[in-house]
């Protein structure tokens, strides 16, 4: 598949693909490494794998297995040495199915006792104490088809409450990443009867999401293609019907569906979450490997921004906190809460803080264009480009139409005449 050089180096890393539905039993020696078990056990990332955890090490497993079946991931924790290890290894092997995966983790960082537990055909050899992140990279790599493409980074963009921007700087985001970033993205507009993305890029409201929604199995590249706008070379949207003379209703595993056929072909995924709380927005939520809270500078969004922050880091101990952003800054006669006191509150430092300014962000509206389009050079500009510079973990480039890409070329491998 054909690729830009900046699509080939964005997007989820390797081990933060979700890890299959398999099974994965562990038998531990000692309390802690269980623990770290458990914690792996509930990230996001595994949450479609089922993981039992129990105390006996190799003999335990051994004994349990004896006349039954494995399970697709064998953990064992062995303190035994040399020999010792590679006989228990060889006791395992012999109520082992051919085609279940083993983890030993141990106490010597002996490359020898490594080499040999490889050759007898375990699948990985760790050295105790572990962290939740090792087990969890370890786990996705051996899942990992290596011919398989890399998939999209999502990021999720919520407000604190509502009218606070968040749609707004979503599609500004996209846009920069696309255009001043060089990076084929997509919007999903998830907010079914009153998104605006249709409205902020001049494009036309369609049912793209909400059919898609509607029967997720059906979903592949081909239709994803016909449901997207397209807008320039780099930049898609998934907008929402905006209207209210249906009701809309989905499972969170339809928005799953949806969300992971998106990313298996677009290198960044944003998604502008609606305001309220439902089961399917908090698992989108949790479920993106970025997370973006957008605030104003006053006590509901305060309060807000607070359990947000304090939910997603609670469910993702394993990811980095949310981006805080703190928006429309500024505002004339308005007492605000210093930025300090927002982040101190929080938790979290404000990745950007951005003024207040009507007259631009009204210009971009009325115009159907974007922030930057309409005042390239304004501190909001440069704010929205430091916020994508944080998310993309690099600089904006100039745009060139030489060695360009097309999302359609992306989507199918061939590149626009």
């Amino acid at each position: 598949m054909s690729k830009s050089p900046q699509d080939e180096t964005f997007g989820a890393a390797p081990h933060e693909r979700p890890v299959p539905r398999i099974s994965i039993h562990a038998f531990c020696e000692q309390p802690d490494t269980g623990a770290v078990l458990q914690r792996a056990g509930a990230d996001r990332r595994l949450a479609k794998a089922h993981l039992t955890v129990q105390l006996g090490g190799i003999d335990g497993a051994v004994e349990h297995y004896t006349g039954q079946v494995t399970p697709n991931l064998l953990v064992v924790e062995t303190s035994l040495h040399g020999a010792d290890a590679l006989g228990a290894l060889d006791r395992l092997a012999e109520v082992c199915d051919p085609s279940t995966k083993v983890v030993v983790v141990g106490r010597s960082n002996d490359v020898e006792l490594y080499r040999e537990l490889m050759r007898r055909g375990a699948s990985e050899y760790l050295v105790a104490p572990l962290t939740p992140l090792q087990l969890i990279e370890v786990i996705s790599g051996l899942y990992l088809d290596p011919s398989s493409t890399p998939i999209g980074r999502v990021v999720a963009v919520v407000g604190a409450r509502g009218g606070v921007g968040s749609s707004t700087l979503s599609h500004n985001m996209g846009w920069c990443i696309a255009e001043e970033f060089s990076i084929n993205t997509t919007i999903i507009d998830l907010d079914l009867p009153f998104g605006t993305a249709g409205l902020d890029f001049n494009d036309e409201t369609s049912q793209g999401v909400a059919d898609a929604l509607s029967t997720p199995e059906r979903l592949d590249d081909v239709l994803l293609d016909r449901l997207l706008l397209k807008r320039g070379d780099r930049l898609s949207l998934f907008t929402a019907p905006a209207t209210l003379e249906r009701d809309f209703e989905a499972s969170p595993e339809a928005f799953e569906t949806v969300i992971d056929v998106v990313r298996q072909n677009i290198p960044c995924v944003i998604l502008d979450l609606p305001h309220g709380w439902t089961p399917w927005k908090k698992a989108c939520l949790l479920a993106a490997d970025d997370v973006v809270i957008v605030a104003t500078p006053d006590l509901t969004s305060l309060r807000n921004a607070k359990n947000i922050m304090e939910l997603v880091k609670a469910a993702r101990p394993n990811d980095n906190p949310p981006r805080l952003v703190i928006n429309q800054a500024g505002v004339p006669k308005r007492p605000e809460i210093a930025a300090k006191d927002f982040a101190e509150t929080v938790g979290v430092e404000p990745v950007v803080v951005i003024p207040f300014e009507p007259a631009v962000f009204g210009q971009a509206a009325n115009n159907g264009q974007m922030v930057m389009e309409v005042a390239p050079k304004a501190p909001v500009s440069d704010a929205l480009r430091e916020l994508c510079r944080q998310i993309t973990g690099r600089g904006a480039q100039a745009n060139s139409s030489k060695n360009t890409v097309s999302l359609l070329s992306f989507l199918k491998g061939k590149k626009r005449a």
